[in-house]
């Protein structure tokens, strides 16, 4: 009985990390059809080839390999299965990492790739050859995202369907601004892109100054909420290295304390980070 309380309740914990896994940025599609969060987070981590049905079973492999390993080590079922539910967040929390990495060193690249474009239309240049170029002369860590707007728009010569395409590729909120601002340029036409995306550039860098400032300040609450949600699961697996100690755990009073202790870790983890948030810019008609 034990064990199938501590299967359930290992199996809730996974459920709760899993919900408050998901990415902070919810996009609106410009259909009615609402992306899957976990394609979403795929998206904005840059990672193509991997469905989300695959993200998911390998949350529930890694599951699975936590659990059966650390019962074995610790002999307690109740200690496994919750740090089975650890290992089954840990891919969404790297993909969580990455994304959150990818879109803070697009922000720093677009205001320099705003001036390319900025350099590429006053030179002459259309838009669509303005984006075109910045495959080989803009950031590199951008180029391959505007190589296949390249390619999109020679196959189709569709300067909507290609942008589409281009903000799907990106998956950032700054690209969506970018993109939408040289879209509704294009549709209404005129000679003042060149100074509108002169004052894109000024906007882009002021709020990544602004931005880079908070982060700063707020790096300590961070760090702090993780070494403190941290700190008992490693004293805990230091014990599972004492099996008379760690025994006690499989007992009814132990399993308590541990579902209780992982509940409250959760939630004083998410506590800290809303207290310590930044605002969140989301995806626009995306």
């Amino acid at each position: 009985m034990g064990a199938l309380i501590g299967l359930v309740a290992g199996a809730g914990i996974l459920l709760v990390l899993w919900t408050f896994a998901e990415p902070d940025w919810q996009p609106t599609r410009r259909t009615s059809a609402r992306r899957h969060p976990v394609a979403d987070l795929l998206a904005a981590a840059g990672v193509v080839g991997v469905s989300p049905g695959q993200l998911v079973a390998t949350c529930v492999v890694a599951f699975v390999v936590g659990a059966v390993v650390m019962t074995g080590v610790s002999g307690v079922v109740a200690i496994g299965v919750v740090f089975g539910a650890m290992a089954g967040a840990l891919p969404v929390g790297v993909l969580r990492g990455r994304a959150i990495r990818r879109l803070r060193d697009h922000a720093a690249l677009w205001p320099d790739a705003v001036d390319n474009l900025a350099s590429a239309v006053r030179a002459g240049l259309s838009l669509p050859e303005a984006l075109i170029q910045l495959g080989e002369r803009g950031p590199e860590a951008m180029r391959d995202a505007f190589v296949q707007f390249g390619r999109d728009y020679h196959g189709t010569g569709r300067f909507n369907d290609s942008l589409d395409r281009l903000k799907d590729r990106l998956a950032d909120p700054v690209g969506d601004r970018v993109i939408e601002a040289l879209r509704i340029a294009r549709d209404v036409g005129g000679g003042d892109l060149g100074r509108m995306l002169r004052s894109l550039s000024g906007f882009l860098r002021e709020d990544l100054r602004t931005r880079g400032e908070l982060e700063s300040r707020q790096s300590w609450t961070v760090n702090g909420a993780r070494l403190a949600v941290a700190a008992p699961w490693l004293v805990l697996l230091l014990m599972c290295l004492q099996g008379d100690v760690v025994g006690r755990f499989a007992s009814g009073a132990g399993l308590v304390v541990l579902t209780t202790g992982a509940v409250l870790c959760v939630v004083a983890y998410r506590l800290m980070m809303w207290i310590g948030r930044l605002p969140t810019e989301r995806r626009i008609l995306a």
